[in-house]
This record gives C-alpha cells, sequence and structure tokens, in this order.
C-alpha cells in the first residue's frame, strides 16, 4: 500500500445504542436512555439494564461491525458483553465496569470467533494505514471529542472507534457514539485532528490467513 492510497472496506455500522438516530437526544439528556424504544434489540432484560450497559458497551458495537462484515452476523451487544465477562475482558466493580481489557479481549476474539486479534499497548498512527490496507480492523481508544472536532480534549482515550479506512489525509472510522449524518460511519478525520484525541493503543483484528 503506498502512502497515497485510499482502502475504505464496507463494514456495516453500529451505534452503542440500539437507535442510532437518538444518538444526540441521549447525549444531550433531553431523552432518558431507558427509553430507547429499540432498548430490546440490545438483548438486555429490562430498559433499566439497557441505559446502564449501553454507556459502556463501545467496544461490544465495534465488534459487533467486525463480525458482521466478517461473519454475516452477529450476537446482541449484550450476549458479546457476558461473553466478555466471562473472558476478563471487562470486569464488574460495584456499580462501575472496568474495560475494555485489550489482552483477555483479543484472546477471546481469537478464541471465541476465529480471528487474528493483537492487544497493541502500543499503537503509533503511522502504523495505522498499512494494517488498514492489509486487511485489519482497528479498535482504536480515542477521546469522545473526536465527534466534536474538539481543539483541545481533556485527555486522549476513554472511547472505542472502529477504523475502517484510510485517505492519504483521514483515518475513517465509525464512530458508537457519532452523530447521525455527521460523526456515525465513515467518519473521516484528518490526521493532526486525530493526534489530538488518539491515545495511541487498541486491538487490531484480522481473518486468518486461509480466510484472507
Amino acid at each position: 500500500m503506498t502512502a497515497n492510497a485510499t482502502v475504505i472496506h464496507p463494514v456495516p455500522y453500529h451505534a452503542q445504542w440500539a437507535s442510532p438516530e437518538l444518538v444526540p437526544a441521549i447525549l444531550a439528556g433531553t431523552l432518558p436512555t431507558a427509553e430507547d424504544p429499540r432498548w430490546p434489540e440490545y438483548g438486555a432484560a429490562d430498559p433499566q439494564e439497557y441505559a446502564w450497559w449501553s454507556w459502556r458497551l463501545c467496544g461490544m458495537a465495534c465488534l459487533r461491525m467486525a463480525l458482521e462484515y466478517w461473519r454475516g452476523s452477529a450476537p446482541t451487544a449484550m450476549e458479546l458483553a457476558a461473553e466478555c465477562l466471562d473472558a476478563g475482558a471487562y470486569v464488574r466493580r460495584g456499580d462501575g465496569l472496568d474495560g475494555l481489557v485489550y489482552a483477555p479481549f483479543a484472546a477471546y476474539a481469537t478464541r471465541r470467533w476465529g480471528l487474528v486479534a493483537e492487544s497493541r499497548p502500543d499503537l503509533p498512527r503511522t502504523e495505522i494505514p498499512a494494517l488498514v490496507g492489509a486487511g485489519r480492523l482497528l479498535l482504536l481508544s480515542v477521546h469522545p471529542s473526536v465527534r466534536d472536532a474538539d481543539p483541545r480534549p481533556p485527555h486522549r482515550g476513554g472511547h472505542l472507534v472502529l477504523a475502517v479506512g484510510v485517505t492519504p489525509d483521514h483515518v475513517v472510522i465509525h464512530n458508537p457514539s457519532g452523530l447521525p449524518g455527521h460523526f456515525q460511519e465513515f467518519a473521516h478525520v484528518d490526521w493532526e485532528r486525530w493526534e489530538r484525541v488518539y491515545a495511541g493503543r487498541g486491538v487490531v483484528l484480522g481473518l486468518r490467513d486461509e480466510e484472507r
């Protein structure tokens, strides 16, 4: 892949909430999360369970996208979250949740889904074009302000997005907490802006050689 190449994989999109069109109202607090009418599609037992988990499952949204792209379908977000709890990729602590923990998540994705998954606690942005060009999808840690171009985010990281493409000037992402028509699917983020929000870590997903 040359430095001037554009590669964008046709990956389906999922928000981390059941209704992508309601994300602005959910983020603004004008719609209580439990009132999302599509909450049963999430696999939750009730609206309250959905409301608690949906704010925390950006990683499961990314995994669902990758699985639909490569496997043709994906379990619900709650089914995947339960499996990741069992695998140690999420850890419940009182009313909080630790994760996504990259190493056990990568092991889970390899064992459960037959993917090639690599935990990368150090993943320079300079490696992103070659990885995407080689057919990989990348779960990458960014500050949530990636969606609104905050020129000075308070820190980097804290939210996972899925890199599905690159251009000479941009990384192309599916953002689970993006805004409809603006920053959800195939959002182009220029590299200068990316440097402000990217934490330099993530998980690389791909197919085994015999499937490629």
